[in-house]
């Protein structure tokens, strides 16, 4: 007795534990519920902006913001213990979860359940309104998927109408054209061949035109002799274990698209050459060389060679025992470069002339956005080609900034002209919208669905564009925020708030820049911090930047980018950039997706206090 006694008394008080910390609970979740309106007062004057249609999303942003001030992690263990949401999928509907999770707790505490009366927005509500909103910027889902794949479209779609096809063959949901690259005729020849093989194989495809902005790049360098190399590939023994190739064309016809070294010479000589045929030159060593001639390859035919061969343009080419000779065409300029090591000094000029990389003194490069020399000081950090060379400002000038460099090779890093420099310590008061921005808005609202605009930095840049759309009399196109700066991060919840003014709209995490900004370590943790975010504002996201990018340059995986594409699936939409391999790229990406969609929509997290914004730390100018 004395034994049933004391089991009794310890299933009381465990009962008695239990519901002492349900009572506890549902008090923590009376607190963070009365927090919300907290929430929706800080961000009041933001909220006021929001179209009556956008409120309720709006609201749900402030609430989110506002649950999470607060460390959750041990509330979420704790309400997982007793079996209840762990409101770690609470993005999309935060007042209703709370509520819900707060009557069940006081439920298993004895309280009684009483179906708490609707609030905010419904977990169903909350769910359709990111669905609805997604297939209005983005089009409907394929029937296999969930998540969308956009395809950056290389040069050659607008001149071969195959490549859109094969793309949309493949799995290609929107098409991005990119305004930084070609011209308008260029742009609307792709769009059209987009549409036109949509229509032939009955699958939708919107098309989506990325605006330049203010991307701050090197200048020109002085470009080098017009020659080319055909070096041979050797093992380890120095034995040559693939020829060198090259591709002979017709200097008259248009230049194809293709990988190959091209060497162009007079039509009809060309059109004498036969498979096997041998073709001896002095190359600029004055060492003699031979050509074997092999079979056609787009429109031309395929050279090689066994030793390493230097050819100029005028370079003699001897075939048939030098009875049939002709002068080599015009070739490219050698490209050239800045050789940098760790602590070597640079000096980064407003100067835009091209650089000499063999003057003698501090090399000198310059830099397209001359605000830079206008706002950076000594201290900031300064990086070049997507972070592969950085430095620290050692001096500055209203002309020039000296930099000494602080990671590159060991053996020297090439810095070549027109690639990206980010400076994240620099404020740069500049607008999102360049003069050749406003000028390519033209062509973006004749044939594009979506309009993405690049490098916004606060809610002025947001609204300058919609004023300029306003007076393009479009009230109609999808517009994406494309988050790649810091200050962009910084301000996203205002950006988000400002975006709403418009029915169309979302986020693109354009990781390269972002993670040279904000440092790699970090951009993990900032990527999934944009993607709750947007959630809770009902706003589609799509997840870019080197999405398979070794499959699509080499078509070659790696191990890491696979797994990278596969946590894409959490967003709306995964973006490819070009390559000679993107139709790869696109089948193996739909794989991927379509293999997810089976296990998961986006995900559970725990919920440490996030830091990340704050109501009056925005930069509205």
């Amino acid at each position: 007795m004395t034994t049933q006694r004391s089991d009794a008394r310890a299933h009381d008080d465990g009962a008695d534990g239990r519901i002492g910390d349900l009572a506890g609970l549902a008090e923590e979740l009376d607190s963070l519920l009365d927090n919300l309106a907290a929430g929706e007062a800080a961000w009041a004057d933001a909220l006021a902006a929001v179209p009556a249609t956008r409120r309720a999303s709006a609201r749900n942003m402030a609430h989110y913001w506002s649950l999470r001030q607060t460390d959750l992690r041990d509330l979420q263990r704790r309400l997982a213990d007793h079996g209840l949401s762990s409101l770690g999928r609470s993005e999309a509907h935060v007042e209703a979860t709370l509520q819900r999770v707060r009557a069940a707790a006081r439920a298993m505490a004895g309280e009684g359940f009483g179906d708490p009366a609707p609030a905010g927005l419904s977990p169903s509500a909350g769910r359709e309104l990111l669905q609805r909103r997604t297939v209005e910027l983005l089009g409907a889902a394929p029937r296999d998927r969930e998540t969308r794949i956009m395809v950056t479209l290389p040069t050659e779609a607008a001149t071969d109408p195959d490549v859109a096809r094969n793309l949309l063959e493949r799995g290609m949901d929107v098409a991005r054209i990119n305004c930084a690259h070609d011209d308008a005729s260029a742009w609307r020849a792709m769009a059209h061949h987009v549409r036109t093989a949509a229509a032939a194989i009955d699958r939708p495809c919107l098309i989506a035109m990325d605006l330049g902005g203010p991307k701050l790049r090197t200048g020109p360098i002085r470009p080098g002799p017009r020659v080319v190399k055909m070096k041979p590939r050797r093992d380890g023994w120095g034995r040559v274990s693939a020829p060198a190739e090259a591709l002979l064309i017709a200097q008259e016809a248009p230049e194809p698209s293709t990988g190959r070294l091209l060497l162009p010479v007079p039509g009809d000589w060309l059109a004498r050459r036969r498979a096997g045929d041998e073709i001896t030159v002095r190359d600029t060593r004055g060492a003699a060389r031979r050509l074997v001639v092999g079979g056609t390859a787009d429109g031309g035919r395929i050279v090689t060679a066994t030793k390493t061969t230097y050819l100029s343009t005028g370079t003699a080419l001897h075939a048939d025992g030098r009875r049939d000779s002709a002068a080599l065409g015009t070739v490219p300029d050698l490209e050239q470069s800045v050789l940098l090591r760790p602590g070597d000094q640079l000096r980064v000029t407003r100067d835009c002339s091209p650089a000499a990389p063999d003057a003698d003194g501090i090399p000198r490069i310059g830099c397209t956005l001359p605000e830079v020399f206008d706002n950076a000081r000594a201290g900031d950090r300064i990086f070049f080609d997507d972070g592969k060379i950085s430095g620290v400002v050692v001096a500055a000038t209203p002309d020039a900034l000296d930099v000494r460099i602080a990671r590159a090779a060991e053996t020297g890093s090439k810095l070549r002209e027109a690639k990206g420099i980010n400076v994240p310590d620099t404020h740069l008061p500049i607008s999102a919208l360049t003069g050749k921005d406003l000028a390519d808005l033209a062509t973006v609202v004749e044939v594009a669905d979506v309009v993405q605009l690049s490098f916004v930095q606060s809610p002025a840049d947001v609204g300058a564009l919609y004023d300029a759309l306003e007076q393009f009399g479009d009230d109609g196109i999808g517009v994406v925020l494309k988050i790649e700066t810091r200050r962009a991060f910084e301000n996203l919840p205002r950006l988000l708030f400002a975006a709403m003014r418009r029915p169309r709209v979302g986020v693109m995490i354009a990781r390269g820049d972002l993670a040279v900004e904000v440092g790699y370590e970090r951009l993990a943790e900032l990527q999934e911090e944009i993607l709750w975010l947007c959630e809770s504002a009902h706003l589609p996201v799509i997840w870019a930047t080197q999405v398979l990018e070794s499959l699509a340059k080499s078509g070659l995986p790696s191990r890491a980018e696979v797994s990278d594409a596969a946590m894409g699936a959490r967003a709306e939409c995964v973006m490819l950039n070009k390559g000679p391999h993107i139709g790869d790229a696109v089948t193996v990406l739909d794989d991927i997706l379509c293999r997810m969609t089976e296990h998961h929509h986006k995900k559970s997290a725990l919920m440490r206090r996030l830091r990340s914004w704050h109501p009056q730390s925005g930069h509205d100018g």
